[in-house]
């Protein structure tokens, strides 16, 4: 019997009846990208991630590391390689689904920073159209200069979008509130109702909100010159078994 194919928008709605995450407790589990970089590199990548942290690129500065031969879920790290375990964004979508907050996932792509402010999108795959994680097929594509963005503050970097009824903006602003306060800090843009967000157009009567991607630092790492290969949307993890970078 053949499986149908799974769109990216109908994954995020499974992870989201699957993560437990507690903003304000800290506690429960999160949704993780997993990207590969070489043995050699590990010093270089601690050193990006701590910049993507500081600089507000990445989506958490939460990450696990594991060594080749040990064990991310049912995927096992290849010889010469040093797994890192990053927070996806998409635990954003699934703490809006857990509290009856009716979402449509749209798409990722690349934003334009000027400035630290986001400007627009200027590449997007929407989320019914692929079964492949749009950020990771951007990084690919090379299309980001997230260290740009790092040190300058202007460049291109990844992002993805949903929008939400706008009859349920208190509760959005709830779950916000929290996780202001959390380890999750990659909020990037809010809009109005009936107005596109970043030049994506959203339904009428919905209000559309941009979050950073969680690959960025991986981006910032290939563009440094260095082999990276992300895995957006691994799989699930226990947020207590991350650490923060600047703890490294």
């Amino acid at each position: 019997m053949m499986l149908p194919l799974k769109f990216i928008n109908h994954i995020i709605e499974d992870y989201a009846m699957r993560v437990t995450f507690d903003p304000a407790a800290g506690t429960g589990t999160v949704v993780y990208n997993l990207s590969l970089i070489k043995n050699e590199d590990l010093e270089y990548a601690i050193k990006v991630l701590k910049d993507a942290s500081r600089s507000g690129v990445s989506v958490s500065g939460l990450v696990r590391f594991f060594k080749s031969g040990e064990t991310s879920g049912d995927y096992v790290i290849p010889e010469g390689c040093i797994g890192i375990c990053t927070m996806c964004s998409v635990t954003f979508d699934s703490l809006l689904i857990r509290r009856g907050i009716p979402i449509n996932p749209i798409g990722g792509g690349v934003v334009e920073i000027e400035n630290r402010t986001p400007i627009r999108f200027t590449h997007m795959i929407m989320y019914e159209h692929t079964t492949i994680d749009p950020l990771q097929v951007l990084i690919s594509q090379k299309t980001t200069s997230v260290t740009d963005v790092m040190r300058k503050g202007s460049g291109h970097m990844l992002a993805n979008i949903r929008e939400f009824h706008m009859e349920a903006e208190p509760l959005v602003e709830q779950v916000l509130d929290e996780l202001a306060s959390s380890s999750y800090t990659g909020i990037l843009d809010v809009g109005m109702p009936n107005i596109p967000l970043l030049g994506v157009p959203v339904n009428p009567q919905y209000v559309a909100i941009a979050a950073i991607g969680g690959t960025n630092p991986m981006a910032a790492i290939r563009e440094g010159g260095h082999w990276v290969q992300a895995q957006a949307m691994k799989g699930l993890m226990d947020i207590r078994e991350m650490t923060e970078i600047r703890s490294y």
